[in-house]
């Protein structure tokens, strides 16, 4: 089983790219961010077309999150994160697909720091944990995927020096990566590919791609019982090279599913 994730800057801009990761990568399910589009926007004629399902919680200009499942409707449990029912952002989607549950999130950027943005996302991120830790206490397989705008280690940025204030990668925000991770989650490309420095965003300017000046800040997290299954994760880079891309890649990871008797 293959499950990804594509945060796609706008998916109505750039759905012939969308479309053509679809139909060559083939992920059994795909965790989109950014959609930037309200929900009436979305482009359910065109991803059906292409062979899935789709649910979707939009928003006008900004954030936006999907799930979509090749050959299946994703059966959705939740949209918006628990604990602030103030909050407005379309961040984070959760369905049921194929018995695992899956959760689509795009935390907050959080720039500039320190500052109000800041603050949003740090709490933000004490929800998504929380809610993270029920998530694991209940006993089901799940998989939080998504636009996490962190950069966990010093490996996982070109440049390390030049991003130390920045709310992708101050001390505040790791630490919370970590402790999410602690809960008793596996970082999926990471326990794979230990001391390899993979990308998955590279800004538009100064060559940033040509040159792989790139952050690590998609990522795919396991709970403890799916940790066992994995066989297989990276990182779709031609996507990012095609004309009119987004600015991320598509992460993505393999899972070995057990065979009905």
């Amino acid at each position: 089983m293959k499950i990804a994730t594509f945060n796609v800057n706008g998916i109505n801009g750039r759905l012939d790219v969308l479309l053509e990761w679809l139909k060559t990568s083939k992920p059994d399910v795909a965790c989109l961010q950014e959609l930037k589009a309200p929900d009436e926007k979305f482009p359910l004629r065109e991803i059906e077309k292409a062979g899935y399902g789709a649910i979707w919680h939009g928003q006008k200009s900004w954030n936006g999150v999907a799930i979509l499942a090749r050959g299946a409707q994703p059966e959705e449990r939740r949209r918006g994160l628990p604990g602030d029912p103030e909050d407005t952002h379309s961040r984070y989607l959760e369905a049921e697909v194929s018995g695992k549950i899956v959760g689509c999130l795009y935390l907050p950027n959080g720039n500039p720091a320190p500052g109000p943005k800041f603050d949003y996302k740090l709490a933000w991120f004490k929800r998504l944990s929380r809610y993270a830790k029920t998530l694991l206490k209940s006993g089901a397989p799940v998989v939080l995927a998504g636009d996490y705008n962190v950069m966990p280690t010093d490996l996982d940025v070109y440049a390390p020096e030049r991003w130390r204030d920045d709310a992708l990668f101050r001390p505040e925000v790791r630490d919370a990566y970590h402790r999410l991770i602690e809960q008793g989650w596996t970082d999926a490309i990471r326990t794979l590919h230990p001391d390899e420095r993979i990308y998955t965003f590279w800004k538009y300017w100064r060559n940033s791609f040509a040159r792989d000046a790139g952050l690590r800040i998609d990522h795919l997290l396991l709970s403890p019982n799916l940790t066992g299954s994995l066989t297989k994760a990276g990182v779709d880079r031609r996507i990012r090279g095609l004309p009119g891309s987004s600015d991320h890649a598509p992460a993505w990871i393999e899972l070995k599913t057990s065979r009905r008797k």
